[in-house]
């Protein structure tokens, strides 16, 4: 069962997930999306909270303040221990960053490059924002492997559709420049006439009658 929250800190709203579970946190590890940044608690036991960045934020490097406080208060939330502290820190990275070894428990993780995680400072709860987000909460049964396939898909279409529209565009500049390519050597072979014509010696008579006998 995966538990999703909509966070209305920005807009477009964005989508907030975890799982309910330690072992339905393995699945996320596993089938998370490549825009999926992954939160939890510094050093405490806490849920496995991930948001989905939207194409209008270019990076996880660059998600807006509010947005990182809706997604840091929903972890300390979820933090058995950490929802009774103040003064937390959230830990958050790229999905694609999580790193899972075989000797590792259930729901543990490390991290490929501990550059690429990043910190989060939460003084205390703020029931405000977590009744807000609690409000929109929504529990399903993800089939995961099923969405991963339809999302590829997706994924695939779009790269697909991107190759084709340059392709086109390449087709039309090539065509372009062979027509310019074309007009300028019509444009000099003209020139060239011209400058024949204009270059052709003219012929000289000493007398009107000479002249005469020329055209006749």
């Amino acid at each position: 069962m995966v538990l999703f929250f909509t966070s209305t800190a920005y807009e477009p709203p964005v989508t907030l997930y975890m799982g309910r579970d330690k072992v339905e946190n393995e699945d996320l590890i596993k089938y998370a999306w490549p825009q999926d940044i992954w939160f939890h608690v510094d050093k405490l036991s806490s849920a496995h909270v991930y948001i989905r960045l939207p194409e209008s934020i270019p990076s996880w490097e660059a998600i807006p303040d509010a947005l990182l406080v809706d997604c840091a208060q929903l972890v300390k939330a979820n933090s058995i221990e950490g929802n009774k502290r103040n003064d937390l820190t959230i830990i958050y990275t790229p999905a694609d960053n999580l790193k899972k070894t075989g000797d590792m428990a259930v729901g543990q993780v490390s991290f490929h490059n501990d550059k690429k995680v990043k910190r989060v400072y939460v003084e205390k709860r703020e029931n405000a924002i977590v009744n807000r987000l609690n409000k929109t909460k929504v529990e399903r049964v993800v089939d995961h492997e099923a969405e991963r396939i339809e999302r590829v898909k997706r994924e695939n279409a779009v790269k697909r559709a991107a190759a084709a529209a340059k392709k086109k565009a390449d087709q039309e500049l090539a065509e372009a420049r062979k027509a310019e390519k074309a007009a300028r050597s019509y444009d000099s072979f003209l020139n060239v006439q011209v400058d024949d014509e204009e270059e052709a010696p003219k012929p000289t008579y000493s007398s009107v009658r000479e002249m005469e006998e020329d055209f006749m």
